[in-house]
């Protein structure tokens, strides 16, 4: 079941993809999925970022090979830090590059896991009964803040856009074995398979669960595979007028442009 949210005119309401058919649904999705009997053509609304985050949690280094192209360890426990809810965006929405730091902006593609019930101190053989669903997820990133500016990646992960999710929640997905990969105007930038994660799905829920209680809507994204633009010989970032698409196996495809 793919559940989006959308805006038709003023109003903005969650619904179940149905073809070409949004089936409309209660807003408390968490609760219960129950359908109001209002349908709208697919065509016809404006599909928003899937959910408004409680949290974002974020995974570092947690494929493989994108810790080997970064002269990284192979870590020996989960790299967690956050994302500011303000910098999420729907699909389609512009990454806007920030004025003040331009020239170095990355892309990671990542999965997302939504949480769906509360969760604390989960063991790892329970996680995915807190799972809602799967979105596809952008974490852009300003590598001069994260790398040389700053000693840790709040800011630079952080800046207003810079979490570009979508376009749908996937309640139905074997997260160990998706192909996942971006495209920059085009050309296939990260190509690589979920299976790849140095942590899987289910631990990471736990052991963020030992650290912090998940909250209904809370996202977790789980790491990025190799060929991110920093680690590309020449280098490789985002600049005014690309296109960058982020696709997963079974979920699809979020597109978004880049101003600034």
């Amino acid at each position: 079941m793919r559940i989006v949210r959308a805006k038709h005119k003023d109003t903005i309401f969650y619904g179940i993809v149905d073809e070409d058919l949004i089936r409309q649904i209660d807003d408390n999705i968490f609760a219960g999925i129950t359908e109001t009997g209002q349908t709208h053509q697919l065509a016809t609304v404006h599909l928003l970022a899937p959910l408004e985050p409680k949290n974002v949690i974020a995974i570092g280094l947690n494929y493989t090979k994108h810790a080997l192209e970064n002269g990284r360890d192979i870590p020996t426990k989960p790299v967690i830090f956050l994302k500011a809810t303000s910098s999420v965006i729907g699909p389609e929405d512009a990454i806007v590059l920030p004025k003040n730091h331009p020239d170095h902006v990355d892309f990671e593609v990542e999965l997302a896991i939504i949480i769906g019930k509360t969760a604390k101190d989960v063991e790892e053989a329970d996680a995915l009964d807190y799972v809602f669903g799967y979105t596809c997820a952008n974490d852009v990133s300003a590598r001069d803040c994260q790398m040389q500016l700053d000693v840790q990646w709040a800011r630079g992960k952080s800046f207003d856009t810079f979490c570009p999710i979508g376009p749908w929640i996937e309640t139905e997905l074997h997260p160990g074995d998706q192909p996942i990969k971006s495209i920059v105007n085009g050309v296939v930038m990260q190509d690589s398979n979920t299976s790849d994660m140095i942590f899987s799905v289910p631990y990471l829920i736990s052991y963020c669960s030992k650290n912090m209680t998940l909250l209904p809507g809370t996202v977790i994204m789980t790491g990025t595979p190799e060929g991110v633009g920093v680690a590309r010989n020449p280098q490789v970032f985002l600049r005014n007028g690309d296109t960058i698409e982020i696709e997963i196996g079974d979920i699809g495809s979020l597109k978004s442009r880049v101003i600034g």
